[in-house]
């Protein structure tokens, strides 16, 4: 039976902004650490560098329906990782900011996709070298690991989230003004909202504990202050939520079916659905079932779809042949397919899927299971594009073993820095041959 790759190029109509995907593609959020950073001066942090701008343009040209950014994030204090951008009313240059930012959002358009800028909070989850004194929904540490240590949060006040909620209003609005067609609520990964949403991390007694409803109510505030605030029925509101976390006391599959039915109600048009967190990974949990339809969570993407009516659903995570993708858009187990790491080897990898120049991402040498390795190749790829290189091949073995030599002085670097107190920010430096621009021609 031969796959019809078309349908992956089939436009999604959003039902509550009235704005058009151009094609099924996601380019799904992904740390790339090329913004500024200043370890003492928070406010000198979270500009987009040209680099960032570059590959922005590049993913702008390479037939997606909607770009989401990396984890864009609220305030100057609570990152993922140095190098983030950020937009606070804090920052000391705001000027170059504003625009930095809307060079970034205009190439990102400028193939018809959609820009949708993910905003964020990390919460209990970053680092203690950057926050000492990180906030939660509640006081439960993140134990060390992957090389990072953590403090222990302290439970947000009712006036601090009041604070929080207003942080991703103001940058909703600035990125609205700046050209953004929408944004996207963090609300997976063990970030800051996800912490709120599972038992486990949240422990309150307080209205923003307890039942589904409370726990998910910082996520309705801060929708409901960003809908005040920018004021534009046109304006996509979208959310990366987990489908499951894979632990005890983690948000379940029910619960996240019951807060997207509730979302849809308030008129959340993008459902990206993911899972997983920093102590329980996905890759360890994949059924047979799971490998042969590729995608991790579509088996609990099927639960969540059927208590919706409108809302449009995108699934992140696993998808690489262009027949699984197709089969699950046919199952109706998701509209959109969200692709994160294939989207750094191939900038242009949905325009090749569903024209049929490819019939899946290309295959790297690392097992995707390494997912320490796996991201350091991505963010090195980002990294090229940025200064116009082109992406070392991660299927070539020669290629591999030459990039395995800097990621091992990288790593050696930063170990000797961090001993003198010296915080990092970026993804190796790689050589490479210069960049081949994107044809776009069909």
């Amino acid at each position: 039976m031969v796959t019809d790759y078309k349908i992956l190029g089939d436009a999604i109509a959003l039902p509550f902004s009235g704005r058009s995907a151009p094609s099924r593609f996601m380019k799904s959020a992904m740390t790339e650490r090329l913004s500024s950073w200043d370890q003492h001066d928070p406010t000198n942090r979270g500009i987009p560098s040209d680099e960032l701008v570059r590959v922005y343009e590049e993913w702008g040209k390479g037939g997606w329906g909607i770009v989401v950014s990396g984890n864009l994030i609220v305030d100057t204090m609570n990152l993922e990782a140095p190098g983030n951008m950020i937009i606070h009313r804090s920052q000391q240059k705001q000027d170059e900011l504003e625009s930095q930012m809307r060079r970034l959002i205009a190439g990102s358009k400028a193939g018809g996709a959609l820009f949708v800028a993910q905003l964020s909070h990390g919460g209990r989850q970053v680092t203690s070298a950057i926050q000492p004194n990180p906030v939660s929904a509640s006081d439960v540490k993140l134990d060390d690991r992957m090389g990072m240590s953590f403090a222990k949060p302290t439970p947000l006040t009712e006036e601090g989230i009041r604070e929080t909620v207003e942080n991703f209003a103001y940058a909703a609005q600035k990125l609205h003004e700046w050209g953004a067609d929408g944004v996207q609520l963090h609300a997976a990964h063990g970030y800051l909202l996800a912490q709120f949403l599972a038992p486990s991390t949240n422990q309150r007694t307080d209205k923003y504990g307890g039942s589904v409803a409370n726990r998910a109510r910082i996520i309705y505030e801060i929708f409901d202050a960003i809908k005040k605030r920018v004021n534009d029925p046109k304006f996509v509101l979208a959310i990366k939520i987990n489908s499951v976390e894979f632990q005890k006391g983690g948000f379940s599959t029910e619960e996240s079916a019951e807060v997207c039915a509730e979302l849809e109600k308030i008129g959340v048009d993008v459902l990206e659905l993911s899972g997983g967190t920093y102590e329980e990974l996905a890759f360890g949990h994949r059924r047979e079932s799971t490998k042969k339809r590729e995608a991790f969570f579509l088996e609990f993407s099927d639960v969540i779809v059927k208590q919706l009516q409108k809302s449009t659903v995108w699934t992140t995570g696993g998808f690489r042949t262009a027949k699984a993708m197709v089969q699950a858009v046919q199952d109706g187990a998701t509209q959109g397919i969200g692709l994160a790491r294939p989207a750094t080897q191939d900038f242009d990898i949905p325009r090749k899927l569903y024209t049929g120049k490819l019939d899946a991402a290309p295959q790297g040498l690392i097992p995707e299971d390494d997912f320490g390795m796996t991201n350091l190749i991505a963010g090195t790829q980002i990294r090229q594009v940025g200064k116009g290189l082109q992406p070392f091949d991660k299927s070539d073995e020669s290629a591999v073993g030459e990039f395995k030599a800097t990621a091992g002085k990288f790593m050696e670097a930063g170990a000797a820095a961090a001993k003198d107190g010296v915080v990092n920010a970026g993804y190796p430096d790689h050589a490479g041959s210069p960049y081949v621009p994107i044809d776009t021609a069909q």
